[in-house]
């Protein structure tokens, strides 16, 4: 975790800030470790992603109780970036991975069930149309039989139950 810590140096204890710490960015900077590690370890990953202002405003409250008596103000602490372990981001890039892929096969199965259902409607209005031109068909020859059969019977003295 990468923190930024702006700080200055209270004046009227411009004396405490320089000689009662052998090393103050380092004394600032353990503190700001030992905030973290006390912090962070509460928090799952995702959690630490969102929760990144409120770790930053606990190592400020922390760090300005502990460093008050030094002669310090902590003005902003800003955590500016989480990196999880190499290991970790390998981790979280196949979960990535495989949730992408899952919701890819579920786009791809709802798309084939879209394909089939409009195969099979298809089908079923070939088939109708089919029937339809079947009927059209026989329609047409019964028509047919009846004007010969009525032909033949105006032409010659043969009844029509006789002619078929």
């Amino acid at each position: 975790i990468t923190i930024n810590v702006q700080y200055q140096v209270e004046k009227e204890r411009m004396w405490d800030a320089f000689y009662r710490l052998s090393d103050n960015q380092q004394q600032i900077s353990s503190y700001v470790f030992d905030v973290v590690r006390s912090t962070v370890p509460r928090l799952n990953l995702d959690e630490t992603f969102l929760e990144k202002d409120q770790i930053g405003c606990s190592v400020k409250e922390q760090l300005s109780t502990q460093m008050q008596e030094f002669g310090f103000y902590i003005i902003h602490s800003l955590v500016n970036d989480v990196e999880p372990a190499h290991k970790v981001k390998s981790a979280m890039n196949e979960i990535n991975a495989a949730r992408r892929q899952r919701v890819a096969a579920l786009e791809k199965a709802e798309a084939e069930k879209v394909a089939i259902v409009k195969a099979a409607e298809a089908e079923a209005e070939a088939k109708f149309l089919q029937g339809q031109g079947i009927a059209r068909q026989r329609a047409a020859v019964v028509a047919g039989l009846r004007e010969s059969c009525a032909e033949f019977t105006n032409q010659s003295d043969i009844q029509s139950k006789d002619v078929l």
